[in-house]
């Protein structure tokens, strides 16, 4: 299971994925440009030190993205036509977010095998990033049995 964000925005919903991501032994894939300067000090907050613990791929571009990852592509989308609850998801997926501002572009949502919406009450349109990839990943992991065990 990975997560891939598609030219994020904000520093801070980055580094709380990465952190995220971290806790549950997830890759991340960073495809650019951000609309940040891409840095420790940018992530440092929302990530802590969990970014250094597993930091993300970064690929230049989209092409760049596709050459190296061709696992399944589950597309996280105000737009998608599947409600999270019955998508099925594989132990391989990528889950892929838009940008903060601008959600993904066509070519995004064609080149994914799936479209996935989270179900949320009339009159809301969204909610942030790092929330809707925590939700996107704990069903993810929750129907795939990717959940750690716990160690103490």
């Amino acid at each position: 299971m990975r997560i891939a964000l598609f030219q994020p925005d904000i520093a801070g919903n980055v580094g709380t994925i990465l952190r995220t991501a971290a806790c549950f032994g997830v890759g991340v894939d960073i495809i650019e440009p951000c609309g940040f300067a891409f840095s420790d000090r940018a992530l440092k907050r929302a990530g802590m030190d969990y970014a250094k613990i597993a930091p993300p791929v970064r690929h230049n571009d989209w092409n760049s993205f596709l050459s190296t990852r061709p696992e399944r592509r589950v597309l996280l989308t105000t737009a998608g036509d599947i409600p999270l609850p019955e998508m099925t998801f594989q132990p391989d997926d990528i889950l892929l977010f838009g940008s903060e501002s601008a959600g993904a572009p066509d070519f995004v949502h064609q080149a994914a095998s799936h479209q996935v919406r989270i179900p949320l009450l009339t009159d809301f349109r969204s909610l942030n990033i790092a929330v809707s990839a925590g939700i996107a990943l704990a069903e993810a992991l929750r129907q795939t049995g990717g959940f750690a065990h716990e160690v103490r």
